[in-house]
């Protein structure tokens, strides 16, 4: 896959949308640096990708085991700090919803080929032995000029009695979800027409090998202009960074994300997008494991609202730390 910068990048995009040409794209979170290529000059052994409806996946079955994460502690030091950063923003009014992230050490050397294969999710991402991302999250899709995205908030241990209900009823988790359907019902209105909410907080188990997660999830629809092909590059300017992992006002809270985290995000918490001629799919890259100079880290966050608890916060994102199983 070739590398772009975001101007060269997005012109690219709809170019090959224009000439309904089938391409994948990968959009690191400050969109500085994009991997996009046609489909049909895509090596497997360089990048692999597993959609619901395509994939260039040489997936066999195998006994290899299905892979556990050991991890190094999160510093409570550190997470207190970029916390009380952040409240100190949403006390002053800046922000209503943030999304903190943090880069976590892996104690082990996970093969990343054996995770993308063993792993199980909606959408699945290896690029070389450089990332592996397994997300449940989708950002948008387009299908006859219909524009659909889904914003994920709310989280909780599916083991915890009445789960869902606590889940539901929980006012930190019920004024994140709210104000981060606002947030993408607003940001789908900058590109689209007719926008609408046309489901509201349904949940999602995720299974792992260690634990088992419910999240909630919204549906926001609307519709594109007719050739909104030719400009699937800027429609993913306009749209970027996601809602989901960054907060609102978005602006100012992403100014507030570059204060409070000391990691760089890179291609955590982008997307990837898939344009197969007549239809586009994206999602969001969480839940990723990166390698880098031969150490492997797994990025995690939460929403941060004036309702958070910093040690439920900071369970939550190590509850995060998982490969995905069915």
């Amino acid at each position: 896959m070739k590398a772009w910068n975001a101007k060269e990048g997005f012109q690219e995009m709809n170019r090959l949308g224009k000439a309904k040409r089938p391409f994948l794209s990968i959009i690191s979170y400050d969109k500085s640096k994009i991997l996009l290529s046609p489909l049909e000059a895509i090596d497997s052994e360089t990048c692999e990708y597993a959609f619901p409806a395509l994939s260039n996946s040489n997936f066999t079955l195998n006994n290899d085991p299905i892979p556990k994460l050991t991890h190094s502690p999160l510093s409570k030091s550190d997470f207190n700090k970029a916390f009380e950063i952040v409240m100190h923003h949403i006390r002053q009014g800046d922000t209503y919803l943030c999304n903190l992230s943090f880069e976590i050490p892996l104690q082990n050397t996970p093969n990343l080929n054996t995770i993308f294969h063993k792993s199980f999710a909606k959408y699945k991402l290896r690029y070389r032995d450089e990332f592996v991302c397994f997300s449940p999250e989708i950002f948008v899709r387009i299908s006859n000029r219909e524009i659909k995205t889904y914003p994920m908030k709310g989280t909780i241990d599916a083991k915890l009695p009445d789960a869902e209900s606590q889940l539901l009823s929980d006012p930190k988790e019920k004024a994140e979800h709210y104000t981060i359907t606002d947030l993408l019902r607003n940001d789908l209105s900058r590109i689209a027409e007719e926008i609408k909410v046309t489901k509201f907080r349904y949940i999602d188990k995720i299974s792992s090998a260690q634990s088992s997660l419910l999240q909630s999830s919204s549906e926001i629809s609307g519709i594109c202009k007719s050739n909104w092909k030719e400009e699937i590059g800027n429609i993913m300017n306009r749209l970027l960074p996601a809602g989901s992992i960054s907060g609102a006002p978005k602006k100012k809270t992403l100014e507030i994300i570059n204060k409070a985290e000391t990691h760089e995000r890179g291609y955590y918490t982008g997307v990837c997008c898939l344009f197969d001629g007549e239809s586009l799919d994206s999602f969001v890259l969480i839940r990723m494991i990166t390698k880098q100079n031969a150490k492997y880290t797994y990025k995690s966050g939460g929403g941060i609202t004036s309702f958070s608890n910093p040690e439920k916060e900071y369970q939550e994102i190590l509850q995060k730390i998982y490969v995905p199983v069915s």
